[in-house]
């Protein structure tokens, strides 16, 4: 028997999460909003039973088993907490915190309460992203000698909107630059130097960030984020044998190839997911906790934890702070 889910605020991304788990046929049992008239609204577009007018409530429903967060960025913990707190699993959108001090909160609470607390970075539970990881742990490619990815969007740079502002988490690095920087981890863990630019814009929110890191084998990494301008959004992953160039978009279900130094093409990988493809990390949600289990291989706890940590020193070589950190 599955998990009943709830799903805490109403946003595009709960939109998003909602049809993949109806795409799914996973139990969607309520949502939760901070106004009535918006929970019954997404809870009729989505047949869910139950709409709750506020956030309590849903923390309190006692048919509910695991809630998805999918407030802003500064939220996250604060509504996470109150999931935990009830006694229910919390699914919690990317990036997982604003900083690694609220991060390492969640991670000791849920322990303290035999709960599972995961972040929401989808990509990795991708069909597309398994395989590459196969590949990867079966030597294909070699040594990994380097690794560039971006996420690069034109979104707005309309001061009052979320991604503007500091208040909100704004800033291309919270909600584009973890998708290549956890990508990163996944692939080369943890950096043992980060190098960090990044241009400002008027609000102060970082409008593009561009790192460079080292790790332990002596690989290097770069990546790109950038709210103002669409690029390839592309990632490659070069080893001394081989290499995978993943295509556009590359932290969707997509496809990639495989290649050989003299160009010849080892693998062609074809996506072929229904759905946005958010599923997949629900799913993974339920078997974690079906077999007792905590935390899965694709994203332990503790590397979210570490990855905000990474996120936190970014933005100090930035200069990028937002309001009520110390």
């Amino acid at each position: 028997m599955g998990l009943r889910w709830g799903i805490l605020a109403t946003g595009g991304i709960a939109h998003a999460f909602a049809s993949d788990l109806r795409t799914a046929g996973l139990d969607l049992v309520a949502v939760g909003s901070r106004s009535q008239a918006s929970a019954d609204a997404f809870a009729a577009e989505f047949d869910i039973p139950r709409a709750h007018g506020s956030y309590d409530d849903l923390a309190a429903d006692p048919d509910v088993d695991i809630i998805y967060v999918s407030t802003p960025h500064p939220m996250h913990a604060e509504n996470a907490r109150l999931a935990l707190e009830g006694g229910k699993h919390a699914l919690v959108e990317k990036s997982f915190t604003v900083n690694r001090a609220e991060a390492e909160g969640l991670r000791d609470l849920a322990a303290s309460r035999g709960l599972l607390v995961m972040e929401a970075m989808w990509t990795r539970y991708l069909p597309h992203m398994v395989r590459v990881r196969e590949i990867i742990d079966a030597g294909t490619l070699g040594e990994i000698r380097t690794l560039f990815a971006d996420h690069t969007q034109q979104i707005t740079s309309d001061p009052s909107h979320r991604l503007n502002a500091l208040a909100l988490g704004g800033g291309a690095l919270l909600d584009l630059g973890i998708y290549p920087i956890s990508f990163v981890w996944d692939i080369l863990g943890a950096p043992t130097s980060v190098q960090a630019s990044a241009r400002l814009s008027d609000t102060g929110a970082d409008a593009e960030v561009a790192t460079v890191m080292t790790h332990a084998s002596g690989a290097l990494s770069t990546t790109i984020s950038s709210s103002r301008g669409a690029g390839p959004n592309t990632a490659h992953v070069v080893g001394a044998e081989a290499r995978i160039d993943i295509d556009r978009v590359w932290y969707t279900p997509t496809s990639f190839a495989v290649t050989a130094p003299d160009g010849t093409v080892l693998e062609r990988y074809e996506s072929h997911v229904e759905g946005r493809g958010m599923q997949y990390q629900a799913l993974a949600a339920e078997r974690f906790v079906a077999e007792g289990r905590l935390e899965g291989r694709e994203l332990p706890i503790a590397e979210s934890v570490a990855i905000m940590g990474t996120l936190d020193e970014i933005r100090r070589q930035i200069g990028v702070a937002y309001p009520g950190e110390n």
